[in-house]
């Protein structure tokens, strides 16, 4: 009987093993696209900077392959997509995000290059690529296939291709009937309604995604829901984000936690005392053991102990540098100065630091944008007052925008051409952040 019960505990000790070593073998691939200098249509503000960031988050997380591409016309838009389809034919999971103009004809989705020219309703299908081609290019994803669109705003061709024939849609995307097994298509704002750009450097549901997709071992259909929620609460309720599709009923995570507790081995009952060798008196008679071996239970083999939870395996830089991505993207003084006191990873404590710096100065921005209130001398109250207040206004501007992605190049050029001189020190600092 004991021999069997831990043959069993074995059996369920490589069971285990099995499945931890198939996590973390699983393939994972992502496609970002984000679409902002359109030459027929109104260009849009933070799309590039959405897309940026939550490229740098995918990365972060583990991605094997992360294709990120920005402004794509019509013949880069689909080569990409079907260099993609080719990087995900063996993938387990594949995501892709897509921040841009999209529009609806006839029931029908459809992103748009930024070079698409559309007069005719007909003129779609070669200025345009449809949603149902991005579906098809997941199909041979074993997984999970998760497409994220945040393009359900203004359709500016509208008033062009009404008088065509097929009525196009004023605003937003149109429901989906058919998605296919293991998919998901997720809305910013539900069939139509129209999404917003927000007031920051990303739109509301950039930033709902940029905080929850990297949570870990939390099931996607989860993580939607918090996103969902987030960006309800940011919008006042105007805008609600929408999922198309269906999923089985293992959990699917886009951060799986690859940790696995060794299972408890059965109880065992307790070992029945030895016959007695001498006829059963009226009552129990007790023998005495010998000194060695102490007791007939010391000889018998205990079961192992149940293994304790390991401890948590996900990287803390893994996680830091995911955490610090959302906060350039998504500066707020108050999560920095928690991250600052949080952060496990030594070399990142510098670049959150002085990120932490370039909002603590005198001249530091709150998260809304404006200049905090700073008490200065005299003399450089009437120097500031004589600066032009426009162009501090498009130093800050500028200042936001590449927070969410900086590079020693832009910095070093934005330090050249700077005009407001009450922000060199923030911008110094944030040099520095990005400097290991």
């Amino acid at each position: 009987m004991k021999l069997r019960q831990l043959l069993i505990y074995c059996l369920c000790l490589v069971v285990g093993a099995m499945f931890a070593d198939a996590a973390a073998a699983e393939r994972r691939v992502a496609l970002i696209v984000g679409n902002s200098a359109y030459k027929n249509a109104s260009t849009l503000s933070n799309t590039i900077n959405d897309a940026t960031a939550i490229a740098a988050l995918f990365k972060s997380i583990g991605f094997e392959v992360v294709i990120s591409r920005n402004d794509l016309g019509v013949v880069e838009f689909k080569r990409t997509v079907r260099e993609f389809l080719i990087t995900a034919e063996n993938a387990d999971m594949a995501v892709v995000y897509y921040a841009g103009h999209g529009i609806e004809i006839s029931g029908t989705n459809y992103l748009i290059p930024v070079d698409a020219r559309l007069s005719r309703d007909y003129d779609v299908e070669d200025e345009a690529i449809s949603l149902d081609r991005i579906i098809w290019a997941l199909q041979p994803v074993r997984r999970l296939r998760l497409i994220l669109l945040d393009a359900c705003r203004d359709n500016p061709f509208a008033a062009k291709l009404r008088s065509a024939g097929r009525t196009p849609a004023r605003g937003g995307l149109a429901k989906l009937d058919e998605v296919g097994a293991d998919t998901l298509v997720a809305y910013a704002a539900k069939a139509g309604s129209i999404s917003y750009d927000g007031d920051g450097v990303n739109s509301p549901y950039a930033i709902a995604l940029l905080r929850h997709l990297a949570e870990p071992d939390v099931d996607i259909r989860i993580t939607l829901g918090r996103v969902r929620d987030a960006v309800i609460a940011m919008t006042g309720g105007r805008q609600e984000p929408f999922i198309y599709g269906s999923l089985g009923g293992a959990t699917i995570s886009l951060v799986p936690n690859t940790t696995r507790v060794a299972p408890a081995p059965p109880v065992a009952a307790a070992p029945a005392p030895p016959p007695a060798s001498v006829p059963t008196p009226p009552k129990p008679v007790v023998v005495s053991p010998a000194p060695a071996p102490p007791t007939v239970n010391a000889m018998v083999p205990k079961p192992p102990l149940p293994a304790q939870a390991a401890p948590q395996t996900v990287d803390p830089c893994v996680r830091d540098e995911a955490r610090l991505a959302r906060l350039r993207a998504n500066p707020a003084p108050e999560e920095i100065v928690n991250f600052q006191r949080e952060v496990a990873c030594a070399r990142l404590r510098p670049q959150v630091q002085r990120l932490f710096e370039s909002f603590a100065g005198d001249t530091a921005l709150p998260s809304g944008g404006n200049p905090a209130p700073q008490t200065v001398p005299k003399q450089q109250a009437q120097n500031e007052s004589v600066r032009s207040e426009d162009t501090c206004a498009r130093d800050i501007a500028r200042l936001l925008s590449m927070r969410a992605e900086p590079t020693l190049e832009a910095i070093t050029k934005f330090e050249k051409d700077l005009g407001c001189e009450r922000l060199r020190s923030q911008l110094r600092r944030l040099r520095e952040s990005v400097t290991p």
